[in-house]
């Protein structure tokens, strides 16, 4: 593209970005928000009320059980049970959905199969902070908004002595034990103590109603208790009754606390009845939010791509068909981004009360002081993309989350893996609160206790759970002694390399040279005979072996889904693999294979391409991979097809679990053209931005602009073609996160066809550890464990300037033990132990157990 064209294409865009703040402001982001995206399919989100990270999710649950019932919604369902205040986003587990409120008329009913009603999709509405839906059963119309610690409900009847509002503490999980109070004829509180994935959550409610109520009732076991205003039981339900209302609000504030916590909440969040009032509030908190980057212009008009279809046809070809309308792809572009963009910023959930207070992983009260602290941390998720964004976007929010990980190590003793409501729920692998930790840390975020973290990171990785102590003994998590083996050992070693660039920033050179050690494990699980990461059982490779196989040697996915996880260390495994020729060789037919999932059913993997699962985290990073490679332009196209084919606007426009936040971070990230592959590095991958222009409103006040004037060209513009960093050619495939912290002007020029000369002479960017190098472990080959007569083995070792050393009696192999120049045949019972020693440097010892049969 000549010089001339791009300085006159670029005129308007600097005008644009001249006067983006005063745009963003004004600009109401809502409307391009559609909160019913993501609860169909198995996306597993809500649609109803709630402000951004708010304590209370106000919205209705129609499905009780199943899988895809996790949020307490999916969007196929014709029946509600009520409307519940607290609701997970995108989990694969079930839990929440407490303090159940639903309207009815008629005899109060406290089964919840009589009291349900159907509804229908027509009457259904959504947008942040507001959703309204009619009952089919009894013609109520109810709509929803909310607080951050409170809920409003607005009900409308028709004309009836017998207009009710039955509350069900018994409703979704295990009730460990409840209670439920009528304060007087517009007032009551209650209490609800769960287990579910939580194993002991408290949620005391305060509820106020708009008009008082004529009579009521408090069922035990769903039989009525005549005189009583307190009922205390596992199975307590209420029903409030009132005469001809028309219309009833009632408003709700939870705690954690207890029922003054509940009380402070609803009466300084929520002063009054005013409905609309708190819609308005809601929506402008929202705006408030989505209002932190701003993006325009995301393809061709319908007109262009029209007349484009129309130049592409054949003159010769009669047409016959009524041609449909072109689809605005430029607005359907913008409601994917702002509904993924809204779904990063439902959680995690403030936990601490209006005062400060909370119950903290000790199950006692505690006072968070100068900040708030927050529960439901998809961490093993939400490391990857969702946190790096809110570093970006929200610094103050990030350091919180920080004081709350500490808070919750004071304690519960242990860095959260995925706290939920105060509860640790040692869901998925590894300890993935240390990298969001170190990346903001790196980012300059540092206004917490890094000692007390440095500490706790080491505390977290050195207890002896879940395999860490199999892993610091040899180096690798072993599938003999423990299930998903390579996932736990691929997840430890990135923590422990976060934790080396902790030591490393804080100027400890020997927790420095301890951790950057053990971020290189992945090599010892790493297979150089087919070039796939492969658990290790009984000193060798588990086989037989089929890279597509899911099983108990791995988190939610198989060896395709991750080979490629050694994020600190991606030259490494470049290098291992043999160069960049057999790396991208690899890559590409990660993305490209026809091979089919074998073995478990696994309803997690999913969103393929190939055998890439979008649907899944531990493949989002991958595409940015071939920035590493000599053909950089696959990550071009690779990340425009996941945007096209994994998202739209549609219910199920998710091709897996929202998993709080993370697979509409990765959209979000990847819609700006730039991804943190290794969140603790500094580096933002360059791959394609989605828009025409983008804007990102920093902290300190400046705007990180990016625009790509060829989407609004062609949809087909999806290559990189050039780039300039405020106004001077850029030649690298990474942005610093300085750069863009600092605020600029970053502009792409992109076109319809692979431009390789541009991209190959771009500097790649960096991940590589080149301290401390360890000797991979040796591995030993053989046919069998057990054999009759003799059992030839082989010990091999993936670095080939390694020399290998066994023993063949049960002791610990030095140097001075047996060299290794040959296979051994051995014919009685043996154990076999060898090190891999390089440069004076040794391996851990592997060691296998070979059995002859017993001949009768």
């Amino acid at each position: 593209m000549k010089p001339l064209y791009r300085a006159i294409l670029f005129s308007v865009p600097v005008l644009f970005f001249s006067l983006s703040s005063l745009a963003q402001s004004k600009r109401d982001y809502t409307k391009l928000v559609d909160p019913f995206i993501g609860t169909g399919g198995h996306g597993h989100t809500y649609p109803g009320a709630v402000l951004p990270f708010g304590m209370v999710q106000l919205s209705p649950d129609t499905r009780l059980t199943g899988w895809d019932g996790c949020s307490g919604y999916h969007y196929t369902d014709t029946v509600v049970y009520g409307f519940s205040h607290t609701h997970l986003s995108g989990t694969g587990i079930a839990d929440y959905c407490d303090i159940l409120f639903m309207p009815t008329t008629g005899d109060p009913q406290f089964k919840n199969t009589d009291y349900m009603s159907g509804f229908k999709k027509k009457n259904e509405a959504a947008s942040p902070g507001y959703y309204k839906t009619k009952l089919d059963k009894y013609n109520i119309n109810v709509e929803l908004t909310a607080t951050t610690r409170a809920g409003m409900h607005r009900y409308n009847y028709p004309r009836t002595s017998k207009a009710n509002i039955i509350i069900d503490l018994q409703h979704r999980d295990e009730v460990l034990d409840s209670w439920i109070e009528v304060i007087n004829d517009n007032e009551i509180r209650g209490f609800r103590r769960s287990r579910s994935w939580a194993q002991d959550q408290y949620v005391y409610f305060y509820a106020k109603f708009s008009k008082r109520f004529k009579t009521y009732g408090i069922a035990l076991n769903d039989q009525l208790q005549k005189g009583k205003n307190r009922v205390e039981g596992k199975n307590v339900k209420l029903f409030l009754q009132f005469d001809d209302p028309h219309e009833v609000i009632a408003k709700v504030g939870i705690s954690s606390v207890d029922e003054n916590g509940a009380f402070n909440n609803l009466e300084t969040e929520m002063p009054d009845f005013d409905f609309n009032r708190t819609v308005k509030n809601a929506k402008a908190a929202w705006n408030k939010e989505l209002s932190k980057i701003d993006v325009q212009g995301g393809a061709p008009s319908s007109s262009q791509i029209a007349a484009q279809e129309l130049a592409a046809q054949n003159p010769n070809v009669r047409k016959t068909a009524k041609k449909e309308a072109t689809p605005d792809y430029a607005k359907i572009k913008e409601v994917t981004f702002y509904t993924a963009l809204y779904h990063t910023m439902l959680a995690p959930n403030i936990y601490n009360d209006i005062d400060g207070t909370y119950r903290g992983m000790d199950q006692k009260i505690h006072s968070a002081v100068g900040f708030d602290y927050y529960t439901v941390f998809s961490l093993w998720d939400t490391f990857r993309a969702e946190h790096p964004l809110l570093s970006l976007i929200d610094r103050k929010r990030t350091l919180d989350f920080i004081k709350s990980f500490l808070a919750m190590y004071e304690q519960g003793g242990l860095l959260p893996i995925w706290p939920l409501a105060s509860n640790e729920t040692y869901c998925m692998v590894g300890n993935h609160s240390i990298p969001v930790i170190v990346d903001a840390y790196a980012k300059g975020i540092r206004d917490f206790n890094a000692e007390e973290a440095l500490t706790a990171m080491k505390s977290a990785v050195n207890r002896n759970q879940f395999g860490l102590d199999i892993y610091r003994k040899n180096g690798a998590v072993l599938a003999d002694h423990e299930a998903e083996s390579v996932s736990k050992t691929l997840e430890y070693a990135y923590d422990d390399w976060c934790i080396a660039q902790m030591a490393k920033m804080m100027n400890k050179p020997a927790d420095y040279t301890e951790y950057i050690q053990k971020a290189q494990y992945w090599k010892n699980v790493f297979n150089n005979q087919n070039g796939f990461m492969q658990a290790r059982v009984n000193g060798g490779w588990y086989t037989p072996f089929e890279p597509t196989e899911i099983n108990r040697n791995y988190t939610e996915g198989n060896s395709w889904q991750y080979t490629f996880l050694a994020p600190q260390d991606v030259e490494g495994l470049i290098s291992a693999m043999g160069g960049k020729d057999k790396f991208d060789a690899k890559l590409n037919e990660l993305f490209t294979t026809a091979s089919k999932l074998t073995g478990t059913q696994q309803d997690d993997v999913s969103g393929l391409i190939g055998q890439y699962a979008h649907g899944n985290e531990p493949s989002h990073h991958m595409a940015y991979l071939f920035n590493f490679t000599n053909e950089p332009d696959k990550t071009q196209y690779y990340i425009n097809k996941i945007l096209d084919e994994e998202y739209s606007d549609n219910p199920d426009g998710l091709s897996g679990n929202e998993d709080c936040g993370q697979m509409s971070a990765w959209y979000v990230m990847s819609s700006l053209g730039i991804y943190n592959v290794t969140p603790g590095q500094q580096q933002f991958q360059i791959g394609l931005p989605r828009f025409e222009k983008e804007s990102i409103k920093l902290e300190n006040g400046k705007y990180f602009n990016i625009t790509n004037p060829g989407v609004t060209v062609s949809r087909s513009n999806i290559y990189l073609q050039g780039m300039n960093l405020d106004k001077k050619p850029y030649n690298k495939l990474y942005l610093d996160y300085a750069t863009v912290a600092n605020g600029g002007d970053f502009e792409v020029f992109t076109g319809r066809l692979p431009n390789r000369l541009f991209m190959n002479g771009l500097e790649k960017p960096f991940s590589k550890i080149t301290d401390n190098l360890i000797v991979p472990n040796p591995y030993i080959v053989a046919t069998s464990r057990t054999f009759e007569t003799t059992l030839p083995v082989e010990i091999k070792c993936a670095d080939a300037g390694a020399k290998v050393y066994y023993t063949l009696d049960g002791s610990t192999p030095s140097a001075n033990s047996t060299l290794y120049t040959a296979p051994i045949n051995i014919s009685s019972n043996t154990t076999i132990k060898a090190i891999a020693i390089k440069d004076g440097k040794s391996s851990f010892v592997d060691e296998g157990s070979f059995k002859k049969k017993v001949t009768t």
